[in-house]
C-alpha cells in the first residue's frame, strides 16, 4: 500500500510539473524525496518481515537452563560454613538468581519482535500519528486528527 501511494504521489509530480507549476529543477528534487521515501520504506519492510533466527533464541535458552541447573552448587560453596544452618540460605538465593535469568529470557522473547503490535511493543501507530499530525499542522490544515490515547496504560 505505502509503494502504490508513492507511485500515485510520483504520477501527480510528473502532472503537476507538465502543467508548468515548477520547473526541472524542483521536479528533480520532489522526485528525489520520492525515491527516499521508497527507499526508507523498503529498509523498514525488510526489518519488520526478517525473520528472527530460531538459534538465537534456543541457544540463550538452553544456556540459561544450564547455568541455573548449575547455579545451585556454586551457591553451596558461597554459603557453606562451619555453621550448617547458613547453608539453607543457598536455596532462596538460587530461586532469586533463577528467577532474574528467566526473566531476562522472557523480556528477550518478547523483544524479539518489536513491530507485531503488541502492548511490549514500539508504539508505531502513536508515532505516525503523532507526524501526521505535525505535518498537518504545518500546512495549516482544518481536519487535523486527535492525537492516539493510551488503552490501559499501553500506547500502539
Amino acid at each position: 500500500m505505502a509503494a502504490q501511494l508513492l507511485n500515485t504521489q510520483s504520477m501527480r509530480l510528473q502532472s503537476l510539473k507538465d502543467k508548468g507549476y515548477f520547473e526541472d529543477f524542483r521536479h528533480m528534487e520532489f522526485y528525489t524525496l520520492i525515491k527516499g521515501f521508497y527507499d526508507n520504506q523498503g529498509a523498514s519492510e525488510r526489518i519488520k518481515n526478517f525473520p528472527f533466527p530460531r538459534q538465537y533464541a534456543s541457544v540463550a535458552l538452553w544456556m540459561t537452563l544450564i547455568f541455573c541447573l548449575l547455579i545451585p552448587f556454586a551457591l553451596l560453596s558461597v554459603f557453606h560454613n562451619q555453621e550448617s544452618h547458613t547453608v539453607w540460605l543457598s536455596i532462596p538465593f538460587t530461586a532469586l538468581l533463577i528467577w532474574v535469568f528467566f526473566l531476562m529470557e522472557m523480556i528477550g522473547d518478547f523483544s524479539e519482535n518489536p513491530f507485531e503490535g503488541t502492548y511490549n511493543d514500539v508504539p508505531i501507530s502513536t508515532i505516525a500519528r503523532g507526524i501526521e499530525i505535525d505535518l498537518k499542522e504545518m500546512i495549516n490544515e482544518k481536519d487535523i486528527p486527535k492525537a492516539l490515547t493510551a488503552d490501559n496504560g499501553f500506547l500502539m
